[in-house]
């Protein structure tokens, strides 16, 4: 009889190893430290991914763009005719624009929908209109922060999840912190606070 972990002679009948101290019936397998270290790949359970990240009902309108250049498309792909039409072309639908003061002193024209963040970055699947990066050294805004888009003619925006949330002050309302994900409207003269950075809505 021999140890299973050391290999020393053992007598008949012995529970344990003279040498190592093993139980006869341990094996090198039985024997091995788990590693409790964590491994390179860490599994997050999330919930299902959302198309935009936002969970309130999609609001027409942010798409204005887009809707102009099908029709300038639908106009090139309409085929000539001999006599000239009378009919004077729809002018093409404006799309609100909003100046956004923020707290570094820069000021930045956005319109449609887009990001704001120190590094934003689509989800795979997402397009936006524009991205905006805020220069902030004390790392206080998220790299994807938030998302804004237009509904009537006002401004809106979604919390991405961010670390240090967002707060919106109205000029007619006091703070109000915003829940992830949901979309809030942001009339004009309004102060958006992200972390340690903020911007104004004109």
């Amino acid at each position: 009889m021999t140890c299973r972990i050391c290999g020393a002679v053992l007598p008949e009948g012995a529970m344990f190893c003279g040498d190592c101290g093993s139980s006869t019936s341990a094996t090198p397998e039985s024997r091995r430290r788990l590693d409790t270290r964590p491994g390179d790949t860490t599994v997050i359970e999330r919930g299902a991914r959302r198309n935009s990240g936002v969970i309130s009902v999609p609001v027409g309108g942010s798409r204005a763009a887009a809707a102009i250049f099908a029709g300038v498309a639908a106009t090139v792909a309409a085929p000539a005719t001999s006599e000239p039409s009378t009919d004077a072309p729809a002018p093409p639908r404006t799309t609100p624009r909003f100046v956004l003061t923020f707290s570094t002193g820069e000021s930045r024209t956005v319109f449609g929908t887009g990001l704001i963040g120190r590094r934003p970055l689509p989800q795979p699947g997402e397009s936006f209109d524009q991205l905006v990066q805020i220069a902030d050294r004390s790392l206080s805004v998220s790299k994807t922060h938030l998302e804004f888009g237009e509904h009537e003619g006002t401004l809106w925006i979604a919390d991405r999840f961010s670390g240090n949330g967002t707060v919106v002050r109205r000029p007619d309302d006091g703070a109000l912190r915003c829940e992830p994900g949901r979309r809030y409207l942001v009339p004009r003269g309004s102060r958006v606070e992200l972390a340690e950075q903020y911007f104004t809505v004109e």
